[in-house]
């Protein structure tokens, strides 16, 4: 019995996921240096105890104590981060129903294998903007204690929506099923339900607040555009946000909404679909930043062609919002307006996330650019650049790396060949 012991404790050490204590050195072939948005040629990145400790021009000489990684043909990254992701569920066909026949149980076991293809994927720190039953936040816990693979978890729990808007959980549901949700399901009617909904948020163990400016795409409702909240219950929501320490990520696609959500103080807007002028105006002078999610349009675009993908209300809503994405963070970018990544993922495939890089390049945005969005600017939107989003000395240890040189072939970021967060190894290096 002590032999089998032994023998596997020996596996798990040797294990992708399996705890490095000893020191690492990661020969990088370049480094993305965050910072300052430059690219770095050879480079080495020593880590101890999940930290770096170091980084160094050139490929430093190990010691027999040194454990050596071979990353001379690959590009180094820091962590990437995606600032909008759904990690428990994927969307399909079947969704539309599914919501009545999953349990939370159901969703939490799907959402483990999603967690663990979004970290392989290069990401290793997500926001997660909104599911039922409470899933997301034990997720976030099962991650950080180790008893499952995942990226870091910053989530908001349910989604804040009003009455018939986005985020009503009984959307489309048969009239004597409705009910009349309140703040504890998410739902705000008024400014003392939108204090509440915060402080249930807070009970629950979210880390941020979501709310649903405008109508969407995928809700089973008309409009995809009209402004949901009155400017009072937003500003009284980031207020509140603010006594507990969160921020407030808006879901917004119609112009109305957006100005609203700036002015009321969110701190992000996601999709902004159809952003004008005034908006990028408010958002450079407000310093809210924007969350593009280009993936999500384009994948909701592509399905809507599809006869009996959506139902009969989401499907006009996703030909004319989904294509419309692209443009405007075109135009966003060129205004100036504060970018950080994101992708909706759980709309498209969990892993897919890195296909958002090339839409953004696609759109005009330089790749050290859309590689900051994901690194420094997304540590920047969760304030916790002290120790996430560049690879620099004292920060968490998380490096990925991909095959080749995104500045001549951006694609090759939905190629991750190494991932390590916090000093722990997930995705071994290619054998050189």
């Amino acid at each position: 019995m002590r032999l089998v012991a032994i023998a596997l404790g020996s596996l798990l050490a040797a294990s992708p996921g399996a705890a490095q204590d000893a020191t690492t050195l990661l020969h990088c072939g370049r480094l993305f240096d965050a910072e300052s948005t430059r690219m770095l040629g050879e480079t080495s990145v020593r880590v101890e105890s999940g930290r770096i400790a170091s980084v160094d021009p050139g490929w430093l000489a190990a010691d027999d104590a040194t454990r050596v990684i071979d990353l001379r043909e690959h590009t180094c990254l820091p962590g990437l981060m995606d600032m909008h992701v759904h990690l428990t569920g994927e969307y399909s066909a079947r969704s539309d129903v599914e919501r009545f026949r999953l349990n939370p149980a159901d969703a939490a076991y799907r959402s483990v294998a999603y967690a663990e293809r979004t970290l392989l994927a290069g990401f290793t720190t997500v926001r997660d903007l909104g599911s039922r039953g409470g899933v997301n936040i034990a997720l976030k816990k099962a991650i950080a204690e180790g008893r499952i693979p995942g990226p870091r978890v910053f989530t908001s729990g349910r989604s804040l929506a009003t009455t018939g808007g986005h985020a009503d959980p009984t959307n489309g549901w048969r009239a004597d099923l409705m009910g009349d949700p309140g703040p504890k399901e998410g739902v705000v009617n008024g400014v003392d339900d939108a204090r509440k909904a915060v402080r249930q948020r807070y009970k629950e163990g979210s880390d941020l607040i979501k709310i649903t400016a405008t109508g969407g795409v995928l809700s089973t409702a008309a409009s995809g555009q009209n402004a949901q909240f009155t400017e009072e219950e937003i500003r009284a929501i980031v207020e509140t946000a603010r006594d507990y320490g969160f921020h407030v990520a808006a879901h917004a696609h119609g112009a109305e909404g957006i100005r609203r959500a700036s002015r009321a103080g969110v701190a992000s807007i996601e999709h902004g679909t159809l952003m004008d002028e005034a908006g990028m105006k408010l958002m450079r002078k407000n310093g809210t930043v924007y969350v593009p999610t280009i993936l999500a349009g384009e994948w909701v675009a592509e399905k809507a062609e599809i006869d009996g993908f959506f139902p009969d209300l989401v499907r006009p809503k996703a030909r004319s919002i989904g294509p419309q994405i692209q443009k405007t963070f075109g135009k966003a970018y060129a205004a100036g307006v504060p970018i950080a990544f994101g992708t909706d993922t759980g709309v498209s495939a969990h892993g897919d996330n890195a296909k958002e890089f090339a839409l953004m390049v696609e759109a005009g945005m330089p790749v050290l650019e859309a590689l900051g969005s994901a690194t420094l600017r997304s540590a920047e939107l969760l304030g916790v650049t002290d120790r996430l989003g560049s690879v620099a000395p004292g920060k968490l240890a998380d490096v990925v790396a991909v095959p080749g040189d995104p500045r001549e072939e951006v694609r090759v970021l939905e190629r991750v060949s190494f991932v390590m967060k916090a000093g722990v190894v997930h995705r071994p290096a290619p054998a050189p």
